[in-house]
């Protein structure tokens, strides 16, 4: 297999990101529930002080335990990647940056759940995050398909010179491995659509 990176420049607008596979929808929804639900709140909330929210500090934990998790795939990705790892790179610094400040905002509004400033705090850092998160699982997606695009190369190598034989034991040895690369794709196109 021919280890030529395919040329593809990203242009990526982080302030009009729209989810348009079910996948990535899919793998954004629990921490977009999470992070909603840890930032909704009445408009005017109670000026009694009763105490420290134990429900916003399980929801920043799990917001926290999600997003290490998407950070140790990320990371795998962006070490077996052959395109994008700059940008990958990039994006995994950005989730981290951002998950840090919403950790840091949160743990404020946590310390204090009535006091709507501290509230409000929180919703801008958990747009970003979500944001980063998007802009992640964006480019572990596109990196999926320049894999896959390039085993699609490799296929229609093979299937040009299966063709172009002259022998039959050349049509032979090209025919196996034509079967080889058509499986190979097949099973690369079965990993995706899971």
């Amino acid at each position: 297999m021919s280890t030529k990176v395919p040329n593809i420049k990203l242009k990526i607008d982080p302030r009009n990101l729209q989810i348009q596979t079910f996948t990535v929808e899919k793998l954004l929804e629990p921490l977009i529930i999470q992070v909603t639900t840890l930032v909704s709140c009445p408009q005017n909330p109670s000026s009694k002080k009763k105490g420290r929210s134990k429900r916003a500090r399980v929801l920043l934990a799990s917001v926290e335990e999600a997003t290490r998790n998407l950070l140790d795939k990320g990371e795998k990705i962006a070490k077996e990647a052959v395109v994008f790892e700059e940008e990958l790179h990039a994006a995994l610094a950005d989730v981290r940056k951002e998950s840090q400040a919403l950790r840091v905002s949160a743990e404020a509004f946590t310390s204090d759940p009535c006091s709507l400033p501290r509230r409000q705090a929180v919703v801008p850092a958990a747009r970003s995050l979500l944001a980063a998160v998007t802009r992640l699982l964006v480019l572990a997606d596109m990196v999926d398909v320049a894999y896959l695009l390039q085993h699609l190369t490799v296929f229609q190598r093979t299937f040009e010179s299966l063709r172009n034989v002259s022998s039959k034991s050349d049509l032979q040895k090209t025919y196996q491995k034509f079967q080889k690369d058509l499986e190979n794709l097949d099973y690369l196109a079965y990993k995706r659509q899971q």
